[in-house]
This record gives C-alpha cells, structure tokens and sequence, in this order.
C-alpha cells in the first residue's frame, strides 16, 4: 500500500513539475502601460531616447576598446578592422531581434527572460535567467578589480602616492590561489550601489557624464592617432589570411555584448515603444564605429608585429612621444569601466525584480521603494553579491566561463521572434497531425542551433570543411522549412526583416560562437542548468504565477512629464 501511494505521489509532483514547466506569461502586447509591483509602487518613466543610448554605450564599452583592439590586431593584423565588422554585423542581427521583442512589450522589465517567459516557457525562461546572471555576477566582480586596478594606476601619477599604495589596496592581493583581497574594489561597488539606489534619474546623470566622457577620450584619441597613420602599416591588410580574421571576429564579439541591457529599461524609458528600438540599435553602430575608428589608428600607428600585450594603444601613443594621450587613454578606461559597471548592476536589479514579480524568487526582490521608485531590495542584494566576489576572490581566473549567457540569451531571443510571430500559435499546438505545426517549427529552431555548434566545433579542431557545409547545409533546410510551412503575422511597433531566415541566422552564429568558448565553459552551462532545475523543481514550480504578475499594469509618469 505504501509503495502505491509513493509511486502516486511521485507521479503527481513529475505531472505538476511538467504542467508548471510549460506554463507561458499571457503577456498582451500593449504599448504605453507599466508594471505595479508588489508594494503597490511602480518604476517611472525617466529616460530619454538619448539616455537610452549612453545606456547602450556606457554597457558595451569599457577598457576593452583600449585593449582588445591591439591584441586580436597581433594575429589578424590591420584585418582586425573586418574582424571588428563582421563581429559587429552579426551583433546588429540580434540587436535587431531585440529590438522588435522590446517594441512588442514595451511596458515590462526582464529583457530575454521575460520573452523566453511569452514565448515559450517558464521553466526555460528561468534556464536564461540562470545563465545570464551568472554572466553578470562574475563580470560585475571582475570589472570592479579592473576598475579599482586603474583608480590605482592613475593615483600613483601623483608622485605622493607612487609606490606607496599596498596591492591589497587597488591591485588584489593573493592569499590562497583563488582567494585574492581587495579593498578598494568593494568601496566603489558601494558607491554605485547607492547612486543605484538614489533613482534612475541619479543613477542616469552619472552614466550620462562617464559615458560622454569616455566617447570623447576614443574621439580625441581617434582624431590625434590619424595624424601619426603611416599606410603602409596596412600593407599585407590579412597577414595571417582570412581564418585569423574570422577568429578574431569571434574574440571581438563579446566587446560588443551589453547593447541589451536598454531593453531591461523598458519600464523607466519614457517612450518605450519608439525609443527602445532606436536605443538598441542606435547605441549599438556607434559602438561599431568606434571600434573600427580605433583599429585603424592603431594599425596604422605602428606595424601589427610590434604591438603590445596589455596596453597596445598607450604603448603605440608612447613609442610616438604622445605620453600625454596614454594618460588620458587611462581616464578614458576609467570612464569606460564605470559605465559598463553601473549599468551592468542596473540590468541584475531590473532581471531580479522580474523574477520577483513571478514568484521565481522570494516577493521580496519584487518591492520598490515608494518614494525612489527603484527596486532597492533587489539592487542591494546585487551589490552584495559583486562586493563578496570582488572583495575576496580572484575572479579573473573565471573570466574563461564568460559569454555563456550572453550567447545563450540572444540565441533563445532570435527564436522568440519566429516563435511570437506565428499566427493562430495556440491553435497550431493542437493538430491532427502527428506532430504540430509549432512543435515542427521548434524542432527546427533546435536543429539550426545544433548545427551552429557542430559547426563551430568542426572549425575549432580543424575539421574537413566539408562537415562544416554539411552543417550549414542542414541548418538552411530547416530555415527554408521554417519560411515555407509556417504563417507569419506582422507585430506591432518595430518590424526585424526577413523573419524567419535572420533570426535563424543569428541563432547559427550565436551557436557557432558558443562552440568556441573554453570547454569549461561548456561544463558551466550543463552543470548550471542542471542546479537551475532543481531549484525551479523545489521552489519556483510552487510558487510562480505568471497571470497575477501580469494582470496588476500600472503607469508611473515623471513628474516632468506629467507636467508635459
């Protein structure tokens, strides 16, 4: 008897455990409403088309312009430009994806989280969520070191401070292996972490300033690096040929991932629908621009060969008798990682206050302060976290595992723009057939992303090219399968073109790139998702509830625009 009410009890919590799972957010794509949480308060709506953007820059941007640049041009030589390019076109076709999910639900914090949650399923939404955080987690920790290393470097300009600042201090000191202190490291995620809390209006000035100064230092370093251009530096442009540039394009990918984060500020841009978009893109080709304004300079300053390791731009500057300009290249990182790291705690704060709002995590994530408008649970816990790690943890030796949820969030977003554009989707899940019609299209999807990765892991160990045709050959069958035999519907607000092929695009690189990660990042995101789901199994099946989340919209206007 006992063992007949264990295998049903068992098989009641497998039923509800697979019922809850697949539950989807009934989220209407409505325009200009917003979200009251559960204190009875709601964010506000304080940014501009043009905070927007800084928020895109501010995020994608940070030392790396001044670093990155120099050490992939080593291998792909003045080719780093192309590298830059095609990184960047392949960013735009996700920047596209989100742009057109962001105008769709425009009302609602939680980015890729909250759109994996519409268009597909709760238990993968939190799977992104998972994946993502993590991302911000360690890099948060990792920024602030880097940060709290040049605050450093710039203080022994001073000749007072010189050679008198203990590396426990600014530069991490390390005890045991993985265990490294840091002082000055927290004290600024302090700092941030209150500017947070303050508001978003605060919290935007700041990011507002940095970001601006940072874009003129790349600026003022562009324009006086052209005059010291000699082009026969670009003379062989592909020295290595054209695999060390698409490898480099694969290294520079991730200088451009954070353009994302203006879609978690749905809920405070004060006109989400038209802005969101704009902002998304917008900030995104300014980056590209940028970049590629760097690479040639750099480039074209001194031959790829003599390039340096850790500050290719100030050494290029030095060996030019421009001193001045290292220094300068130095604030300019300092701006850079600021803004990446400010509004990379914005970004964690909103996704938990998302969560909060579902009941994935504890109702306390979900409150905002009544008065700041911000979710001040949320941000401080963030804090909380970066500081631990930063604090006392070499998490730079973590770096490699990186990317995962970047890669993994823009994956599943490509597919939420096919999926969201079906027409008649609920209709389509029950068929006569033997298989759906929304069911054959996701099976699509998955074998587009399977044949990424198989190609991907064909180009890293030198395979026959012919198993990568083979790939890419299957990957355009099911993109071909999925333009034929599936009806499209046009969304409202911004339209991404050619969907579904771009989409289907974007997931194979986005794949394609995941396959050339460490492995250990690859171990990373199976043993993560597999923590994910015994936490969604114990706790967030028990207590989600989407439609409750969703059926309580409010609008909370700033008090500029109300006067409007």
């Amino acid at each position: 008897m006992r063992a007949d009410q264990s295998s049903v009890l068992t098989s009641s919590w497998f039923s509800h455990f697979w019922s809850s799972s697949l539950r989807s957010k009934p989220l209407s794509p409505v325009s200009e409403t917003s979200v009251r949480t559960n204190s009875g308060e709601g964010l506000v709506r304080r940014l501009s088309l043009f905070d927007l953007l800084l928020i895109g820059i501010g995020a994608s941007i940070g030392a790396g312009i001044f670093v990155v640049t120099g050490t992939v041009a080593k291998d792909a030589g003045p080719g780093v430009t192309i590298s830059f390019i095609v990184a960047g076109g392949c960013c735009v076709l996700n920047a596209l994806c989100y742009a057109e999910l962001a105008s769709r639900f425009p009302a609602v914090v939680g980015g890729a989280y909250l759109y994996t949650y519409s268009a597909f399923n709760e238990l993968t939404a939190f799977l992104v969520f998972s994946q993502l955080m993590l991302d911000y987690h360690i890099g948060a920790a990792s920024i602030a070191r880097s940060l709290a290393s040049y605050v450093v470097s710039l203080l022994e300009l001073i000749p007072l401070f010189k050679g008198n600042i203990p590396d426990w201090f600014g530069h991490g000191h390390e005890v045991l292996g993985a265990l490294s202190i840091n002082i000055l490291a927290p004290i600024l995620l302090v700092l941030l972490t209150i500017v947070l809390c303050r508001g978003v209006g605060e919290s935007s000035v700041l990011n507002s300033i940095m970001t601006i100064t940072k874009v003129i230092i790349v600026l003022f370093v562009i324009i006086v690096g052209a005059f010291e251009v000699d082009v026969s530096n670009w003379t062989p442009f592909a020295p290595n040929g054209a695999k060390s540039i698409l490898t480099g394009a694969t290294v520079v990918f991730f200088a451009y991932v954070g353009f994302d984060a203006v879609a978690n500020s749905a809920e405070e841009s004060k006109r989400p629908q038209r802005d969101l978009p704009l902002g998304i893109i917008g900030s995104l080709l300014i980056c590209v621009v940028l970049y590629v304004g760097v690479c040639l300079v750099i480039t074209g300053m001194v031959p790829y060969k003599f390039l340096g390791e850790d500050a290719p731009l100030a050494e290029a500057f030095t060996s030019k008798g421009l001193k001045y300009v290292s220094v300068l290249i130095s604030f300019g990182a300092v701006a850079g990682l600021t803004t990446t790291l400010l509004v990379g705690l914005y970004v964690q704060s909103r996704l938990y206050l998302g969560l909060g709002r579902d009941g994935l995590l504890p109702a306390i994530f979900a409150k905002v302060h009544p008065t700041r408008h911000t979710p001040v649970h949320s941000q401080v816990w963030v804090g909380i976290v970066a500081i631990i790690l930063a604090g006392l943890l070499n998490v730079r030796v973590l770096s490699h595992i990186l990317s995962v949820g970047a890669l993994t969030g823009y994956s599943v977003v490509s597919a939420c723009v096919v999926t969201l554009r079906w027409k008649d989707k609920t209709a389509s899940q029950v068929s006569t057939r033997w298989i759906s019609k929304s069911a054959e299209g996701i099976i699509c999807l998955l074998t587009i992303a399977c044949c990424g990765f198989a190609a991907g892991v064909f180009y890293r160990f030198g395979a026959s090219i012919v198993f990568m045709i083979l790939a890419a050959v299957i990957a355009i069958s099911c993109a071909a399968a999925l333009y034929l035999r599936q009806v499209y519907a046009d969304p409202p607000g911004f339209s991404c073109p050619g969907v579904p092929i771009l989409p289907a695009i974007s997931i194979f690189l986005n794949i394609f790139l995941f396959a050339q990660l460490h492995y250990e990042a690859w171990v990373r995101f199976v043993i993560l998702s597999i923590i994910t789901v015994g936490i969604y199994a114990f706790y967030g099946q028990y207590h989600a509830d989407p439609v409750s989340s969703n059926a309580s919209i409010i609008y909370h206007r700033a008090p500029a625009e109300e006067a409007e």
